[in-house]
């Protein structure tokens, strides 16, 4: 039996780390609405050096063939550019540290029946060396987006991760009070429509980096993107249409106060807010500031389309409609 302290010391800690990664993914976010990316050529140094330089005074007059990617030029060197990619990467690695302590912290569950917790935290840190190499791969692409891609769903798999162990470490049910048969199918819907939806997302991305490289009106770069932009347009109001539906038949099936029908209304509220700032780059020029909270937004709907899913595959309890 693992001492409840340890307990609450492992799930506390499991939050502050899932939180974390939020925030580095908002960070990323605003790397890429900066274009700042490639802010620093190399990895892991950056121009060659741990801590980047300030002014291009301090780099060799031919950086740029000698930091060259993938056979090309960078471009001129831009301290705000090279310090956003830089920090970046600075929180990136206090992330591996947070979910290495996550596994030191969830140790004790070896000696229990539930052994599991341990080792999925351990292959979440294991994947976070994982995404540093990606990290690598990206940079040395010069931003291949099918690199951003896979870069993007290993961090949703780290965080789908650290939500199931957290979960798993409650010990608690959720009582169910009416038969709803498709509702498990249902949910892995809803978990396929978010997969597509967040693939899609990064074509958008880099269909706009297109458009903005031939067009300087940012208000005529949407009606330029072509199908999938309306695809993914598409896809998301489907997405925030089958969520609602799920909240009311939670509303229906399960206790008023059940944490899933609480967890079904915060995922229309993340969806309906991301919907809206999707709405916004569409119709005012793609302003940076906004790019960065729709991605945000959506890594926190897919995290909270998780934790239902979760929820519902191993937590749900049958109970008699009287009880």
């Amino acid at each position: 039996m693992i001492a409840q302290n340890k307990q609450i010391r492992f799930r506390r800690f499991g939050i502050l780390t899932i939180a974390a990664v939020f925030f580095l993914i908002f960070i990323g976010g605003l790397v890429r609405s900066t274009g700042s990316g490639m802010g620093c050529p190399d990895w892991p140094k950056c121009f060659g050096q741990y801590v980047p330089p300030t002014d291009v005074s301090q780099l060799p007059t031919d950086y740029k063939t000698q930091f060259a990617v993938a056979g090309k030029e960078i471009a001129d060197f831009n301290v705000f550019k090279t310090w956003t990619e830089y920090i970046n990467r600075l929180i990136g690695a206090i992330i591996g540290l947070l979910i290495l302590l996550t596994v030191v912290f969830a140790a004790p569950y070896l000696k229990s029946e539930n052994k599991k917790i341990f080792w999925l935290s351990l292959l979440a840190f294991i994947l976070v060396g994982f995404q540093a190499w990606i990290g690598a791969k990206v940079v040395s692409s010069d931003l291949a987006v099918y690199m951003i891609t896979i870069h993007m769903l290993i961090a949703l798999v780290i965080v789908g991760l650290l939500i199931y162990t957290i979960t798993a470490s409650q010990d608690f049910m959720v009582p169910q009070l009416a038969s709803f048969p498709p509702l498990k199918g249902i949910i892995l819907l809803t978990l396929l429509l978010s997969l597509v939806q967040t693939i899609s997302g990064t074509q958008v991305r880099e269909a706009v980096d297109s458009v903005a490289s031939r067009i300087d009106d940012r208000l005529l770069w949407t009606d330029q993107l072509g199908i999938i932009f309306k695809f993914h347009r598409s896809w998301s109001l489907l997405n925030l249409a089958l969520s609602a539906f799920l909240m009311i038949q939670f509303k229906r099936v399960f206790e008023r106060n059940s944490i899933l029908y609480k967890a079904a209304l915060a995922l229309v509220l993340l969806m309906s807010t991301q919907a809206l700032t999707g709405a916004v780059l569409a119709n005012l020029g793609f302003p940076s500031q906004f790019q960065s909270m729709h991605l945000t937004l959506g890594s926190l709907t897919a995290g909270m389309q998780i934790f239902i899913a979760i929820l519902v595959f191993t937590k749900v309890k049958e109970i008699k409609e009287n009880v």
